[in-house]
Order: C-alpha cells, then sequence, then structure tokens
C-alpha cells in the first residue's frame, strides 16, 4: 500500500538547501524538533480553546501540518549530513512526534460528530503505532514506517478534514464514523509493523 511516507525522498530532496542555510545560522537538529514540537503544543492548546469563536481558525491546521512535516525532514537531514545525530536526538524525534499528534488532533475532538471518545481513540492508536514501529529496535531490526495511516497519513487526513470543517462547519452526520475508519487503518498499521519487524527478525 502507498503512503505518503514513500515519496519523502523527494520532499527531502527540496529541503537540503534550506536545512543548509540553518546550519550556516548555527542552528542545531535538536533545536528544530523542539520548535516543531512548541508549536504543535500552542497550535493544539489555542485551537482548542478559539473554536468555539469561528472554526475558520481549523485552516491552521494543514498549514502548520505541512510546515510540520517539513521541520521533521530539516531535523532529519540536518541531524545525518551534517553529523549531528545524538542518543537525546533520537530520544526527541520519537516523543516530540507523538505529543504533537496528541495537541493537533486534540481540537478536534470539539467538532460535531466526532467525539472525545473517537478522537481519543485516534490519538491513542496513533500513539501506539509510534511505538509498534520504534519498538523494532528492542529485536535489532531498524524502525518500521509501514502504513496505512502513518504519521504522514495521518497528518494528510486531518488537514483535509480541517479544511473541510473550516467552510462546513456543519460537517454530515456519517462522518461520525471517519474517526473509527482511521483507528481501523491504524490498528492495520500496528499489525504491519509489527509482522513485517518479525519476519525481518526470522529471516536474518
Amino acid at each position: 500500500m502507498i503512503t505518503l511516507y514513500q515519496i519523502k525522498p523527494k520532499f527531502v530532496e527540496l529541503l537540503r538547501p534550506i536545512a543548509s542555510l540553518i546550519v550556516s545560522r548555527g542552528i542545531t537538529a535538536n533545536q528544530v524538533t523542539l520548535a516543531a514540537l512548541i508549536g504543535s503544543i500552542l497550535v493544539g492548546l489555542v485551537l482548542f480553546f478559539v473554536l468555539k469563536i469561528s472554526t475558520l481558525f481549523m485552516l491552521v491546521i494543514p498549514v502548520w501540518m505541512f510546515l510540520r512535516m517539513a521541520l521533521n525532514a530539516i531535523d532529519g537531514i540536518i541531524a545525518k549530513e551534517h553529523n549531528q545525530k545524538t542518543p537525546l536526538g533520537g530520544y526527541l524525534n520519537e516523543l516530540a512526534d507523538v505529543v504533537s499528534d496528541v495537541f493537533l488532533f486534540l481540537p478536534f475532538s470539539l467538532i460535531s460528530p466526532f467525539s472525545v471518545y473517537s478522537i481519543g481513540l485516534v490519538i491513542v492508536l496513533s500513539i501506539i503505532s509510534e511505538f509498534s514501529g520504534v519498538l523494532s529496535h528492542a529485536i535489532n531490526i531498524p524502525r518500521r514506517y509501514d502504513g496505512p495511516m502513518g504519521k504522514s497519513d495521518r497528518a494528510l487526513v486531518f488537514g483535509v478534514l480541517a479544511i473541510w470543517i473550516a467552510f462546513v462547519p456543519a460537517l454530515p452526520a456519517f462522518m461520525a464514523f471517519a474517526p473509527w475508519v482511521i483507528a481501523t487503518l491504524i490498528l492495520i498499521n500496528c499489525y504491519s509493523r509489527i509482522n513485517k519487524a518479525l519476519i525481518e527478525y526470522a529471516s536474518k
């Protein structure tokens, strides 16, 4: 199954000049990671409290999702290609992604016909998904990024939903099923990551 993660190399190529410029200014990979994390927390919290004023504020989500994706790619370029890989960076990279998802998905729990329970399930399963990917290191297998509904796919889906919500605040009732569908796909994602890691381990 094709996921956005598979087109990441082309995206990275476009960002290399920006990464080089950032390094020339003395900014580190870890600082870029923290910027993406702090930005995600602020965007999520602000939206959570201002959505009662206007759902148009949801347009911030797709813009920030794109910027966050770019920052995530840039910190990876700097770490790998400018000799800035550190143990702390590894922790920050994984934890920042999980925490960012929690805060960015939180505002959707206020949108009808979604619910706290369905969006909460998506958040919990997103955390388990990333945990399933990184745990492959425990059996000496490279981190798994299998889809469907990996980090980049979730960013795309929620970005599109945010645009829809901004211009059509009253979503149709059948959209109540959307988070449950997303949750199901993330479950498949978790199974795929664990299963493929075990298959790779068995073939060693």
